[in-house]
């Protein structure tokens, strides 16, 4: 029995990289029975069979999973955006960044076209939540430099809605890739998904980056965050507040003495982070609590 990590799934194939080898493996059908199933960047054991393929029989402990992108024992999630066509809605990165801190995985923000808009707006909202944000152009090559440097040694996730331009600044992070990518709709205002399924690749300086198809269809329950108690520790920039509400159980939305509520109106705490905040809170309270027994 050998161990590798899984860098592709596709087709009903799991391709496990031991060594120099890469290896098509298929699950175990006993996967079928215990509800689990494997994941890029899972860390597996698995057997060879005659046909030089292989059978992945276990999994080895996670670091962390995700449902959407569907991955595992990532180290860090960069979320792409962009302040042009198409323009992101803060409220899909600060749904990333909640999930990505409550599974303990570094958070950070690439603004994406700098050549076409600068997003000042937006990269200071991330800044001063204390995300590490980084301004990038694929056109031009502004910021490529920087995004290495916050790669190296990390095995990172690259997600964000589609047309922002994660493939475009694969390849200008490594050009022998040669991903595919695609135009943007003027008429729709988002880009067709020239990513289909999710894949782990390595540059050249070592590091693990994993492309996966845009998050503009992601559900609410497929969060692995389900309790509503739990998410303002999944806004870093709330932390300093927390434990100085006047009551216990404080939800942080409306009451009276709320010290999350005093920093954010002493401008301390930016209004569409709490606006996102909220509005996830409300869809977290409208699940039942069977249902989070069940996700969890």
């Amino acid at each position: 029995m050998a161990e590798g990590r899984i860098v592709k799934a596709l087709s009903g194939f799991y391709y496990v990289e031991a060594g120099e080898a890469l290896v098509a493996c298929r699950a175990r059908g006993k996967f079928r029975h215990t509800g689990e199933t494997p994941l890029v960047g899972d860390l597996v054991s698995f057997t060879l069979t005659g046909t030089g393929e292989g059978v992945v029989d276990a999994l080895l402990p996670r670091r962390n999973r995700f449902s959407r992108p569907p991955i595992a024992n990532i180290d860090q999630m960069v979320i792409v955006a962009s302040g042009a066509v198409p323009v992101t809605d803060p409220f899909l990165i600060d749904r990333m960044t909640a999930i990505a801190v409550h599974a303990g995985a570094r958070t950070l923000i690439c603004v994406n076209k700098a050549d076409e808009d600068r997003a000042e707006a937006l990269t200071e909202i991330y800044r001063s939540a204390g995300f590490p944000t980084i301004l990038t152009s694929a056109v031009t090559g502004e910021g490529i430099d920087a995004l290495k440097e916050e790669l190296q040694g990390r095995f990172s996730v690259f997600t964000g809605n589609s047309g922002v331009g994660k493939s475009s600044i694969l390849n200008a992070l490594c050009p022998a890739l040669a991903i595919p990518t695609g135009e943007v709709s003027l008429k729709l205002g988002r880009g067709r998904h020239t990513t289909r399924h999710v894949e782990i690749f390595k540059t050249p300086d070592g590091a693990m980056i994993a492309d996966t198809p845009g998050f503009a269809a992601f559900d609410l329950e497929n969060m692995e965050l389900t309790d509503p108690a739990q998410l303002p520790y999944a806004f870093p920039d709330f932390a300093p507040y927390l434990g100085t509400c006047r009551f216990v159980g404080c939800s942080h939305t409306k009451e009276r003495g709320c010290g999350v509520l005093e920093a954010l109106e002493a401008g301390k705490i930016c209004p569409s982070r709490h606006k996102s905040y909220v509005r996830l809170y409300q869809q977290l309270k409208s699940v039942n609590f069977w249902e989070r027994k069940e996700q969890n």
